[in-house]
């Protein structure tokens, strides 16, 4: 897919070309390079390593079993320093390890997506997180390089949590655009830029996960993205932006002039009730419909997370305890069906009807969004939600290999 940027076509040949402009005197020039991945020309074909960095209960719910916690802020407070520190470290060390990186390969990916907090990077004092994750990136992206993957390093929590989601980090209000949050946000991107950008793993620099665009100011959003734009754009990597839940069609005239953008949207059809309550045909459709938005926006365009969860019953998806939309124990849902076999578990324990649905679901996906510039699958691993665990659905068949085979063909026509 051709980028069409500020009126002027960004093509394979020249974002494959060291591209210097003359400024005037007194001004600083500066130097455009393509990133280390054709965003152009090759599929995005990538898994989310969740769960490894920024913890999420119900990625790996043996973390907050038995305590009160229900995201990370709240963990390492309640542990301490000392045995948040020991119990993270123990977590990161064994999570994701080299071998992931090349199973993740092997199965054909090209790329990972790394979610990190800001926390990790540059800390904020009097808050109780603890630190020793970014070291591990620095290996991750060695471990990258080693598999022959290119990374994208996703900024998934940012300070006062830019989404109120546990996975920012810190569940509850949103205070990101307070004080200097904003600020301090923009220091950790450009730490990450100095200590990474040049790395041959990295490909592409995630701004911000998903900012909750429809309770802040898209104002400040946006002028945050350009500002983050700008202090990248000399880097030779792709510059990722989420949607901000405006929608992935709702970019099309933003970022004129600017290059090497990557248009990130996040879906799911398992949110809300009344997707949660669709049939298996129709999440299909829905899918195909979706792909074809996505190659609509005139920007390089990524499904950044997606599921081939049909239901939203992996135990405490929704939050710690917060009960689940399909069974009807999320508050103000109403019962779809049963989450038995659903809630935990293997992906070889699934029903065969949900083998064949889910099945269908992720190559429809596969299908739609690959008329765009491609996928990252959410997520590599959990504990045990099958819907979610990328490695499990490969280990089962229900993820195809290779990639490009399908079971269920022409279901995007």
């Amino acid at each position: 897919m051709l980028g069409n940027f500020g009126g002027f076509v960004v093509g394979a040949i020249s974002l494959l070309a060291l591209r210097s402009t003359a400024a005037p005197s007194g001004v600083m020039s500066y130097t455009r390079r393509a990133p280390l991945f054709n965003y152009d020309g090759e599929n995005v074909r990538g898994v989310n390593l969740g769960g490894w960095f920024v913890l999420e209960p119900w990625i790996t719910p043996s973390m907050f079993e038995g305590n009160g916690a229900v995201d990370e802020y709240t963990l390492t407070q309640e542990l301490g320093k000392d045995a948040a520190h020991s119990k993270l470290s123990q977590h990161w060390n064994s999570w994701i390890t080299q071998d992931d990186f090349n199973q993740i390969a092997g199965a054909g990916l090209n790329h990972v997506r790394i979610p990190i907090g800001y926390w990790s990077i540059i800390p904020i004092d009097g808050e109780p997180y603890v630190q020793g994750a970014y070291d591990m990136l620095g290996k991750a992206l060695d471990w990258a390089e080693g598999a022959g993957l290119k990374v994208m390093i996703d900024l998934h929590g940012a300070p006062g949590s830019q989404n109120g989601f546990d996975n920012s980090g810190r569940y509850g209000s949103i205070q990101w655009t307070q004080g200097d949050s904003v600020q301090h946000t923009l220091n950790v991107l450009n730490k990450i830029r100095d200590d990474h950008a040049s790395h041959p793993a990295v490909s592409a620099i995630q701004l911000l996960n998903e900012p909750m665009g429809y309770s802040l100011n898209m104002d400040i959003v946006r002028q945050f993205y350009m500002d983050g734009w700008g202090n990248l754009k000399n880097s030779n990597v792709g510059i990722v932006f989420h949607d901000a839940f405006q929608g992935v069609t709702s970019w099309g005239s933003w970022g004129a002039g600017m290059w090497n953008l990557i248009l990130d949207t996040h879906h799911y059809e398992i949110f809300d009730t009344g997707a949660v309550a669709m049939s298996p045909n129709d999440h299909i459709k829905t899918a195909c419909s979706f792909g074809n938005d996505m190659a609509s926006t005139g920007k390089w365009t990524i499904a950044g997370e997606w599921t081939g969860g049909i239901t939203d019953c992996a135990k405490w998806l929704n939050g710690k305890n917060k009960g689940a939309r399909y069974d009807g124990t999320f508050e103000g849902s109403s019962k779809v069906g049963d989450c038995t076999g659903k809630s935990t578990g293997t992906a070889a324990a699934l029903s065969g009807d949900d083998k064949y649905n889910i099945g269908r679901f992720i190559e429809a996906q596969l299908d739609a969004f690959e008329k765009a510039t491609g996928w990252i699958f959410w997520t590599w691993k959990t504990e045990g939600a099958p819907e979610w665990d990328m490695q499990d659905l490969l280990a089962n068949g229900l993820f195809p290999q290779p990639l490009t085979s399908r079971k269920y063909s022409g279901q995007c026509g």
